[in-house]
């Protein structure tokens, strides 16, 4: 009885404090409000930083129901509009109407010190509850274009990062590289040496927090192996040797901007920022996970319908030959043992499937994500590498596979018009394995 009653009332205290952050909300988008933003902006920043889980769910909640645009004025502001679609007012008044109060109210917030901060924290959260909670796709899709809009690539500031800066940033690349882990404060020496490269996307707002970075190898050929681009023993290389760029890792810092485009934009310009810095540079291509090559294998029965009829007859036939070759037992190739005892003909096979999801199955919203990334980026689809990450995580995604996407700055615009008309550019290398 006395846990009902401590509940009941955690309760009561809990949608009482979402009701005060809602009439703050109002205060602020009210013309009142509007004279002394700044001060309710920041009042309300900080009541969003001690919201509970159920109080940021019951947040969510009204932000979806009660700050959307009125249906009936936006169909009023419609038929006004429709009837003389040529009078600007009118569409004026149309959009007007359809923006939901929320956008503006986000708007007012980021005005406050901390609120892009807050903000891009507050969507992390809605992200995670999005799942289960469907109804909120309004405020996702509101926030989403307002962050697009606040962070885009020209108002962004591109930094290198290197054994110089600060510690609290090196600190932060360690914990955010998602790709390949830093194994402490050595490896990270080693992947800032001079051969080495990384950069790094910032936003004003957020001086101190990278957004997105990518690490580089100047070396004097493509690529085949990540092992030797992050030997954290690894003698630098001379200047004189660097002929090619592999862009080996990019990762993503901010949760809150999922979706939001920065990697494509970051990558052109650092290819753009080593050209001019080392002109003998020559190639720019990166050396890539395939990170969804063995689940699309394992549930290849229905993936191979989406592909066109005679690759999937291809495909179909080539996997057969692949789990003859493995003992029909797939898992036993995402092992270094079983990788080791596949015959020739499976190591062939299991290129040529490769090959079939890269080309066939990119363009597709089910499609490699690494390689929609990339391609629709404008690379080339330009070499497949055998047993290129034997880590664990790349023998359970991809059976060590990588591939090397080329960059050619001259084709960029050919490659992705392409790749958005549903092809993929790729080398006669690829092309002879399919």
């Amino acid at each position: 009885m006395l846990e009902q009653l401590r509940t009941a009332a955690r309760r009561v205290q809990s949608e009482r404090a979402v009701r005060a952050l809602l009439g703050d909300c109002r205060r602020l988008l009210s013309e009142r409000g509007e004279a002394n933003s700044p001060a309710i902006a920041t009042d309300i920043v900080g009541e969003l930083d001690h919201l509970t889980d159920e109080q940021r769910l019951g947040f969510f909640e009204h932000l979806a129901q009660d700050f959307g645009p009125d249906v009936q004025q936006v169909l009023a502001a419609a038929q006004a509009y429709a009837q003389t679609p040529t009078d600007p007012q009118r569409l004026l008044q149309l959009t007007q109407a359809a923006e939901p109060p929320r956008q503006e109210l986000f708007r007012r917030l980021n005005r406050a010190p901390g609120g892009t901060r807050a903000i891009v924290r507050l969507r992390r959260a809605l992200l995670e509850r999005l799942p289960k909670q469907r109804a909120l796709a309004s405020v996702e899709n509101d926030l989403l274009h307002l962050l697009s809009s606040w962070f885009n690539p020209g108002f962004l500031q591109m930094k290198r990062v290197d054994w110089n800066s600060p510690a609290q940033l090196l600190e932060q690349i360690i914990r955010h590289e998602a790709v390949h882990e830093i194994d402490g404060w050595d490896d990270l020496r080693r992947r800032l040496q001079p051969d080495r490269r990384c950069f790094a996307f910032f936003h004003p707002q957020l001086p101190d927090e990278p957004l997105i970075f990518v690490e580089v190898a100047l070396v004097p050929e493509m690529a085949a192996a990540v092992a030797p681009l992050i030997d954290k023993k690894s003698a630098p290389l001379e200047p004189s040797q660097f002929k090619v760029a592999v862009f080996y890792s990019i990762s993503n810092c901010q949760p809150g901007l999922r979706g939001v485009s920065l990697g494509n934009f970051l990558i052109k310009r650092v290819a753009d920022e080593l050209k001019r810095e080392l002109p003998q540079l020559k190639t720019f291509c990166t050396l890539s996970p395939i990170p969804g090559l063995m689940a699309w294998l394992q549930k290849s029965k229905d993936t191979f319908a989406a592909l066109p009829a005679p690759a999937a007859a291809a495909a179909a036939q080539t996997l057969a030959a692949l789990r003859a070759a493995a003992g029909d037992d797939l898992h036993a190739i995402t092992t270094t043992a079983g990788l080791d005892a596949l015959n020739d003909d499976g190591q062939a096979a299991l290129m040529t499937l490769a090959a079939h999801y890269l080309v066939h199955a990119s363009p597709l919203p089910q499609g490699d994500p690494v390689a929609r990334f990339h391609l629709d980026n404008g690379a080339r689809l330009e070499r497949l590498n055998p047993r290129a990450n034997l880590s664990a995580k790349g023998l359970k995604q991809s059976a060590g596979l990588m591939v090397n996407y080329l960059y050619d700055l001259a084709r960029i615009e050919t490659c992705h018009d392409r790749f958005v008309h549903g092809r993929v550019v790729h080398s006669r290398a690829v092309g002879s394995l399919l």
